[in-house]
């Protein structure tokens, strides 16, 4: 087990007899990491209650720590005597649970990431608040003792001015389908690098690859520039031939590296790059040290520190060192990586952007609107409220949706269309709730230019030519020529308008 230096976590790892006699703790999740919270938490004498959808895995550590089982959460939750709950769900969970507990008054541990996107867990940090519960995260390289150690070594300047940093986390498996490989391995690296640094970054860009499953990542990269000048780059890989995780900080002074994997842990190379002849840049290298821990040592499991922090934090109310302000600034890096909001564009508050969306810079989303996942959308569209699009819909630049209209997959309108309030867009042309007919999707092309009316429906495998306009309440069920317009019950051809949409006479 890693080091754990006894002088700096004292008050995280020793109780006064009694304190948590009285405290009573569930854990909702029994699965690879869930069994090592229960572990934890049962070693501490806290744990009382546990609960899984997976029955088989839920009686089996039932029968091995003693402990209580539910049929259901929700039940969990109305027990008064209940003090916290710890959350080892999938990911995609964390949100709808932790917001429930909360509101039955519950202090909540949650496993990283917080929620899904930045939106989720302020809500989730300010209902905690209100209800003057205690949240938090777990970010487990905040507790390891060789973090600490090297963000004692950046802060007194034994490394110099810190020129970047990088981690890798890499393995083979587990493979998911409910997040990617950003949402499950960055959160780590995230945290400790804002951690070590002591600020947010100021520009981010994201780079992924998808080999296994549609939408999901298998490996990214991502590279942070901070206020200070640090850069710094993050590689996860659930698709690598063997694991690794280490970081790496490099400063004018010395090198740090630090490998979890390892039985040293920590490196430092005290490489020097001088000037030949006041020009040249030459690198003179040195062996490696390895950084030696204080005398007072003792072997406690990074985990272990966290769990007991969060027992301690419960019963003194003291604030989390991985509270909900520091899962806040995760979250916001993980948004911009994953497109949930930028800095080119605006979405509203009340608007959903799934994953793997691509939008261009000066567009803007307005309320209750839902872009679906693969979509991509232009630079300075404007999509009005309650617009849905997708999933894999194109959209061109300058493109303008109006109120309550369905772009669904199979429809491509290119740059500077406009879709009038309420128009619709087919994609089946015999559809039935009882049959999937996903695979006859027809294609609908709305070509550049061309402007649809109010209320008109457009049926599906029609191409709307250039500059075409399409008059309002018509019901289009045939390729229209550029520049025609139409109107009518079916549309039928009315003359010839210009670019600017006038009629020919």
């Amino acid at each position: 087990m890693p080091y754990l230096l006894r002088n700096r976590y004292e008050s995280f790892i020793t109780f006064p007899k009694g304190e948590t006699e009285s405290m009573k703790l569930g854990v909702i999740g029994c699965g690879d990491w869930g069994k090592n919270l229960i572990r934890v938490f049962s070693e501490l004498g806290v744990l009382d209650s546990i609960y899984d959808i997976d029955t088989k895995k839920m009686d089996t550590l039932r029968y091995y720590h003693k402990v209580k089982t539910w049929f259901n959460y929700e039940e969990m939750l109305k027990d008064k005597t209940m003090k916290a709950i710890v959350i080892a769900t999938p990911a995609i969970t964390h949100y709808r649970i932790a917001k429930e507990a909360l509101l039955a008054d519950k202090d909540v541990f949650v496993e990283k990431p917080l929620a899904m996107n930045y939106k989720e867990g302020k809500e989730l940090v300010d209902l905690a608040k209100s209800k003057n519960r205690i949240l938090m995260v777990g970010h487990l390289l905040v507790y390891h003792p060789a973090m600490e150690k090297l963000r004692e070594m950046v802060s007194n300047g034994e490394l110099g001015k810190i020129n970047y940093v990088y981690s890798n986390r890499l393995n083979l498996g587990k493979l998911r389908t409910e997040e990617n490989v950003f949402q499950s391995f960055a959160p780590h690296d995230i945290s400790a690098i804002l951690r070590l640094l002591g600020e947010e970054p100021v520009k981010v860009s994201y780079h992924e690859g998808t080999f296994i499953s549609k939408n999901i990542s298998d490996t990214t990269i991502t590279f942070m520039e901070f206020p200070s000048g640090v850069k710094a780059h993050i590689f996860v890989s659930w698709l690598h031939p063997y694991k690794e995780q280490k970081l790496v900080v490099i400063g004018t002074k010395a090198m740090v590296v630090f490998d979890d994997l390892t039985a040293e842990k920590f490196r430092i190379y005290s490489h020097k790059i001088r000037r030949k002849n006041g020009k040249i840049p030459v690198v003179e290298k040195a062996e490696y040290e390895h950084v030696a821990f204080p005398a007072l040592l003792t072997y406690v499991e990074p985990l272990r520190v966290e769990c007991e922090h969060f027992v301690k934090c419960v019963t003194t109310r003291a604030v989390p060192l991985t509270d909900g302000e520091e899962a806040l600034r995760v979250l916001r890096v993980l948004d911009v990586c994953l497109g949930v909001y930028s800095r080119d564009y605006f979405v509203h508050e009340s608007s959903v952007v799934d994953n793997d969306v691509n939008i261009g810079k000066g567009t803007k989303i307005w309320h209750f609107s839902h872009i679906l996942k693969g979509s991509r959308i232009g630079k300075n569209c404007n999509i009005g409220q309650n617009v849905v699009i997708g999933p894999n819909v194109s959209i061109g630049d300058g493109v303008k949706i109006q109120n309550n209209v369905s772009v669904y997959e199979g429809v491509k309108l290119e740059d500077d269309v406009f879709c009038g309030p309420s128009c619709v867009f087919t994609n089946v042309m015999n559809p039935r709730s009882h049959i999937s007919r996903k695979h006859e999707f027809k294609k609908t092309i709305v070509r550049r230019g061309a402007t649809i009316g109010a209320n008109a429906t457009i049926l599906c495998g029609v191409t709307i030519g250039e500059y075409a306009l399409v008059g309002a309440g018509a019901v289009v069920t045939r390729d229209v020529l550029p520049y025609s317009l139409v109107y009518g019950v079916p549309a039928q051809d009315r003359g010839v308008v210009t670019k600017k949409g006038d009629k020919v006479t």
